[in-house]
């Protein structure tokens, strides 16, 4: 199926692994060209600047003064918005434990990034763009694990459905992908969920993974390139009509309709 993309500049934040890798993949496979933020390079996103098609622009995506520099370097219409950039960090020590530079450094990059990339880009999206927001499974199924991710979380989802509103006129399209356990680092690498909570309880963070994947009807974990194939769908002018969405990918976990 042709998506209709060839033509198209997309801009993918947190571009350097994990969800984002895959859909700056996705992107580029449908013959985008892509222009990724990152905080760094990494050997996949150089291998992927050889091949052509693609850069990348290193900024810190939590901070405004961030966001702005790497805007600066963006030239031409952004006909599609990927704000992917995000962080869960795993809170085993219940409510009290969180400070309130932790809750601000987590809305800083799960909320208030997607709020600021898509401002400093604003003027550059023209009719008839897509913008897609990666929010969470924990937007609605909220966690004390992660409290503050899943409010976060839940304000993105929020600002996509107010935002869709404001541009649907002039058919810009603005949709969100609540994904549940992914299996990428953040869950699965060093320092991740299963590893951070197998060290707070004792468990084994196999049993942790194991937990999870428990907990959804297909028994295991989404690929970043399933989700990845959501946003390039979402992403397409064929779903012209679809806007103001929360697409789930679960594997099934959440319960209700």
């Amino acid at each position: 199926m042709d998506l209709h993309l060839s033509s198209t500049h997309a801009v993918v934040t947190g571009a350097s692994r994990g969800i984002g890798l895959a859909i700056v993949q996705a992107l580029l496979a449908e013959g985008a060209t892509v222009t990724g933020i990152a905080r760094k390079s990494t050997p996949e996103t150089a291998a992927l600047h050889e091949q052509g098609g693609f850069r990348l622009v290193e900024a810190d995506l939590s901070t405004d003064d961030g966001i702005l520099a790497a805007a600066a370097q963006l030239e031409g219409p952004v006909d599609i918005l990927v704000n992917n950039v995000g962080s869960a960090p795993p809170r085993p020590g219940g409510f009290p434990s969180i400070t309130d530079e932790q809750w601000s450094n987590t809305y800083q990059l799960n909320a208030l990034a997607a709020v600021r990339t898509t401002r400093a880009l604003f003027d550059r999206i023209p009719d008839g763009g897509s913008i897609v927001n990666i929010a969470s499974e924990n937007a609605i199924l909220a966690d004390p694990l992660v409290m503050d991710y899943s409010a976060a979380k839940a304000a993105l989802l929020s600002f996509t459905k107010s935002l869709s509103k404001e541009v649907g006129h002039r058919g810009i399209r603005v949709n969100s992908i609540s994904p549940g356990p992914v299996a990428t680092d953040l869950w699965l690498g060093t320092g991740g969920v299963a590893q951070t909570v197998g060290a707070a309880t004792g468990a084994d963070p196999d049993q942790v993974r194991k937990g999870a994947e428990d907990s959804m009807v297909t028994g295991r974990f989404t690929r970043p390139e399933e989700v990845a194939a959501l946003a390039v769908m979402l992403a397409s002018p064929l779903l012209g009509n679809l806007t103001g969405a929360d697409v789930v990918i679960d594997g099934g976990l959440r319960q209700t309709m």
